[in-house]
């Protein structure tokens, strides 16, 4: 692994600090909106999320919980394993409530498709699942999410929460990698 600075390891900034917030803002009135009549439980997939989750909560104007998972299918490698290990549970008592889950990134669908059947066996009223990025190319469409925040190209990005190898995660944008830093 080669990584030495942002500056040098980001080929380019795909979308500034201020688009993010702007579209997270947008995202955070629909929702508001959506559950105007409910009390939802947000769920934050750990790590990813959090940077992306912290400024959606904070953009919802309605009552609602706030819940942490975590669930991986990356490790340290660059691509997906195709295995999801589940490492921590929501600590909220979910039956007969909205669930939204909430993902930095849709790449394989295979971490949603695992949390939306572990939901279902669950009793919860309903499950809505959004995520900052959909690589709409790299799953089928069944496991597209509710709402995201922007499409992408099968892309290697980072910042705004999503790490290469547990870096960058800091970035207030989110850039393109340089392939050299990850193969």
């Amino acid at each position: 692994m080669n990584i030495t600075t942002a500056e040098n390891d980001i080929e380019y900034i795909m979308f500034s600090e201020e688009r993010i917030k702007k579209r997270v803002a947008e995202l955070g009135e629909e929702l508001t909106e959506m559950y105007k009549d409910s009390v939802p439980i947000f769920g934050c997939v750990l790590k990813g999320a959090s940077v992306f989750y912290t400024d959606l909560v904070r953009s919802y104007k309605g009552p609602m919980f706030m819940d942490f998972i975590s669930v991986s299918s990356y490790g340290q490698a660059a691509k997906s394993s195709g295995t999801v290990s589940f490492k921590k549970d929501f600590d909220n008592d979910l039956k007969g409530k909205d669930v939204i889950i909430v993902e930095d990134i849709v790449d394989s669908g295979l971490t949603l498709k695992y949390l939306k059947e572990l939901l279902r066996q669950r009793d919860i009223k309903s499950v809505r699942t959004i995520a900052l990025l959909n690589k709409y190319e790299c799953h089928p469409q069944e496991l597209d999410t509710d709402l995201f925040g922007f499409k992408i190209e099968n892309q290697f990005v980072v910042g705004y929460g999503l790490d290469y190898a547990g870096y960058y995660r800091n970035l207030p944008y989110i850039g393109v990698l340089k392939k050299s830093v990850y193969e």
